[in-house]
């Protein structure tokens, strides 16, 4: 399992919001580059950007930020908000991002998944948020009737690189992630789940180390790096001593 540090970014700037409200945000940092160099520097494997304001628009918002971060890193990026269509995807995987996240696009056009997946291997990844386990969608705004587990069963066998699963209760609020949710929703499936929301200590880190075999890949923490909570350094090298790299 790795831990993934995220960029959260709104009009320019590194954010993090409360349970997903636009209107709770705190900003850390001005320079989401700098941001970036620096979970770089610290052991970052891969990095997690989403695009807040492209999220609610359902379009790109943040373009020239997300541009700034790929060209000051070497390591891989993922990113979402706001990719809804294939041009979308195509001009952020040639811009050089590693991995798109389709999150409401998932939900709403399943097709675009599977054709996203078909054209572009290994570099989709799906975004499932849930708010007390149902789906939810444009920007959090929205809870659909649908499970997180049964919307996960519908992209089985399309080539989906992870499932990013977010239990939005959690999100910002520095709580510990929902392990149960993660764990029942890992074990659904067979694409690999990464954990987002409430990672806030290398305790929580370490409880979802523990599920590593249900197929928990990945680790977001956001919020909890930013505000000394956990320091990526040492939750880079429990994942790796766990990995019987150390």
């Amino acid at each position: 399992m790795i831990v993934i540090p995220a960029i959260d970014l709104k009009e320019g700037k590194c954010v993090r919001l409360e349970q997903g409200l636009m209107e709770k945000d705190t900003v850390f940092c001005d320079s989401p580059a700098d941001q970036a160099r620096e979970w770089e520097r610290q052991g970052a494997e891969l990095l997690h950007i989403v695009d807040l304001d492209g999220a609610f628009a359902g379009e790109p918002r943040n373009r020239a930020s997300i541009e700034a971060i790929v060209k000051a890193i070497s390591i891989p990026t993922q990113l979402g908000g706001g990719i809804r269509d294939i041009p979308t995807i195509e001009a952020y995987l040639s811009l050089g991002i590693g991995r798109v996240i389709l999150g409401t696009a998932a939900q709403r056009n399943p097709k675009l998944v599977e054709e996203a997946c078909r054209l572009f291997p290994g570099r989709i990844v799906v975004g499932i948020d849930a708010r007390n386990g149902m789906v939810a969608v444009q920007g959090w705004a929205e809870v659909t009737g649908v499970t997180a587990v049964e919307l996960a069963k519908r992209f089985e066998g399309y080539g989906v690189a992870a499932i990013i699963y977010t239990d939005i209760a959690r999100d910002g609020m520095m709580q510990g992630p929902n392990i149960e949710a993660t764990r029942a929703l890992a074990e659904a499936v067979s694409i690999p789940v990464i954990a987002s929301g409430g990672v806030s200590s290398l305790k929580d880190i370490e409880s979802l180390m523990a599920i590593e075999a249900s197929g928990v890949t990945g680790a977001i923490t956001g919020k909890a790096l930013y505000t000394g909570a956990i320091n990526l350094a040492e939750a880079v090298a429990l994942t790796k001593q766990g990995r019987g790299n150390s």
